[in-house]
């Protein structure tokens, strides 16, 4: 890492099998282009929620950090694997005693540390505590170690999101929006420096609603009956990520570019 910036992949939500996949596709052929790799693993497992093994195997691909949401509990048997050392979080504005961390502050190849916050939001949304007061607490703990630092909001409001990106605006160097699983085209660099989008988008089968099933979920708005959400078989999967690249002296975004591929599944 001879330059003044460091590179950022962050991996929009990964969603069932098509999803991991994907991901180790993309990782298999770009993994040495970035210095920190970022995923959301909330949808990981079979659409809903992530097994330890699951985690696992997404750090062997190369991924260095796994954010969440509101999904984090759906696999019970995560709970444990969120309590030990693993550099995967949870949102960290559910109420104090919720078992995982929050936040991390990890060290790069050549021991920058890098601090990532994961959030969520409340419009829409099961209200927890209030993600912009605990936000600005964070940023002022994580600032005595760092000046990089990386936001997950993972929230359905886009005005939530954008309200929360120009709060933050200076005082972290991105505000990436996950959760609803579809890439808004406004990457952007904020007038004080932060990187931001409103939603990375979704990595996970392309020929979905969501992710989960076309047929499934048509039957629901037709009929508004309940249907068990099934991950989607498709022909393609699409990864959705942006690229942030980041100064190192001042913490501020130099560039931030979202992009979606598609890939051919084999089964």
């Amino acid at each position: 890492m001879q330059n003044n910036f460091i590179t950022v992949l962050f991996i929009g939500d990964i969603f069932g099998r098509p999803g991991r996949e994907a991901v180790k596709n993309l990782l298999k052929k770009n993994d040495d282009e970035f210095d920190l790799i970022i995923a959301n693993c909330e949808n990981t497992s079979n659409g809903k929620g992530i097994t330890p093994q699951h985690a696992i195997d997404l750090f062997s691909y190369g991924v260095n950090v796994l954010t969440s949401g509101n999904h984090i509990w759906s696999k019970k048997d995560i709970i444990p694997f969120l309590n030990e050392s693993n550099p995967i979080i949870r949102p960290l504005n559910f109420p104090s005693g919720t078992p995982g961390k929050g936040s991390i502050l990890i060290k790069l190849r050549e021991e920058i540390p890098i601090g990532i916050i994961n959030l969520q939001g409340r419009i829409f949304m099961k209200p927890i505590d209030c993600p912009f007061r605990i936000a600005l607490k964070e940023i002022k703990r994580i600032k005595q170690y760092t000046n990089i630092i990386i936001v997950d909001f993972h929230a359905e409001a886009t005005s939530e999101k954008v309200a929360l990106g120009y709060l933050l605006d200076g005082k972290v160097s991105a505000i990436i929006g996950s959760h609803t699983h579809v890439q808004t085209n406004d990457a952007k660099i904020l007038p004080l420096g932060s990187g931001y989008i409103t939603d990375v988008g979704m990595t996970g089968p392309e020929e979905s609603i969501i992710g989960v099933d076309i047929n499934t979920i048509i039957k629901s708005y037709l009929y508004g009956l309940p249907e068990k959400f099934n991950v989607a078989k498709s022909y393609n999967s699409q990864i959705n990520y942006v690229k942030i690249k980041i100064d190192l002296n001042t913490g501020c975004t130099l560039s931030i570019k979202s992009e979606k591929e598609l890939i051919r599944n084999v089964e």
